[in-house]
């Protein structure tokens, strides 16, 4: 872990209820995530993600349109994806974009880069699920050259290839930070220390610590390739309020929503109360006051040894005003005291 542990957060840009219990236009639940962005640049948090979605219970399919528009009202807080689903999308067009995006943000633009957890991209766009893992391996490999912001020479059989070709914009540093989401097979682990980009583990259910042999494949996966170390991050969905009862009560009945609806399609029993408890309190739900998510937040960031935390704030048709709460507490509360914690521990 280094010296100081990274905090984010990130959305998806679920679809919220308002006042009167109605679903929230999809308009305003992205103006809605431009002010939570905004808030989270002023109470010090360090990294602010937004994820890609194509299905009705989420508002945004573009993200970097909507951290663009967070570039111009922000100054210091990184911006980027959680995630780019690379493998229907173009790899020369996702780096132009954000490439564009780190021109707009003085530098502060980065791209997770995923397979993605859903589906629904892949008929939109014209591609068969039967080339899941075809398609992600060969555009990561292309995005991976275009990285090196010189001319690319690349062949494959899911696009056109490339021969000397230059591909503007450049960056200002010559270095588009870049990150794999991995969801928990090896292939992915040793696949993000072969392309030498950063880790985000996606842990969003179960005892955190079941990743510590992912997070350590990942490093001996660098040593013997003769690689620097590289960041390793997680991301984990919660929820903060003034109290552990307070959080519990307004995260169930939304966190319910969006994880039945999920199950209906993956074949999933629906989540009883008991479920989210114990996804509370042993669990990757990071869910209570501040004072309880910033030592659970401390304790996951010592067991896996990791760089960075993002918490995935946004849970189905929780409020609005709801999430700003949150975020206000994550950074005013919940980053100093886990800032505080760590430096009380020695590195695991």
């Amino acid at each position: 872990m280094s010296d100081r542990l990274e905090l984010g957060l990130d959305t998806f840009g679920d679809v919220t209820r308002g006042p009167d219990g109605s679903p929230t236009s999809y308009p305003q639940v992205i103006r809605d995530v431009i002010e939570e962005g905004v808030l989270a640049d002023q109470v010090g948090v360090d990294f602010f993600g937004i994820g890609e979605h194509h299905r009705d219970d989420f508002s945004i399919s573009a993200p970097d349109v909507v951290l663009a528009a967070l570039a111009g009202r922000t100054e210091r807080i990184r911006l980027g994806s959680a995630v780019t689903v690379l493998s229907s999308d173009d790899p020369v067009r996702v780096f132009q974009r954000f490439a564009t995006l780190d021109a707009a943000s003085n530098g502060r633009a980065e791209v997770i880069l995923g397979r993605g957890s859903f589906t629904e991209s892949f008929p939109l766009f014209g591609y068969e699920l039967s080339q899941y893992e075809e398609l992600f391996s060969e555009k990561l490999d292309l995005f991976a050259a275009l990285l090196e912001e010189g001319p690319v020479t690349w062949q494959g059989t899911v696009r056109a290839g490339l021969t000397d070709q230059e591909v503007y914009p450049k960056t200002d540093s010559g270095h588009l930070t870049t990150w794999i989401g991995v969801g928990g097979s090896p292939e992915s682990v040793i696949r993000a220390a072969r392309y030498r980009m950063p880790m985000l583990l996606a842990i969003i259910g179960g005892d955190p610590r079941r990743f510590a042999p992912y997070a350590d494949l990942y490093r001996r996966a660098l040593t013997q390739l003769e690689l620097d170390p590289l960041p390793i991050g997680v991301h984990s969905p919660g929820h903060i309020a003034a109290t552990d009862e307070q959080a519990r009560e307004e995260m169930f009945v939304n966190y319910k929503v969006m994880r039945d609806r999920i199950g209906r399609d993956r074949g999933w029993p629906p989540m009883g109360r008991d479920e989210f408890e114990q996804e509370v309190e042993h669990g990757s739900l990071y869910v209570g006051s501040p004072e309880t998510v910033a030592h659970k937040i401390a304790a996951t960031a010592q067991a896996l040894d990791i760089d960075r935390f993002d918490l995935k704030y946004s849970a189905g048709p929780l409020p609005h005003a709801a999430m700003m709460a949150s975020i206000e507490l994550y950074g005013t509360r919940v980053i100093p005291m886990v800032r505080e914690l760590l430096a009380q521990q020695p590195a695991g």
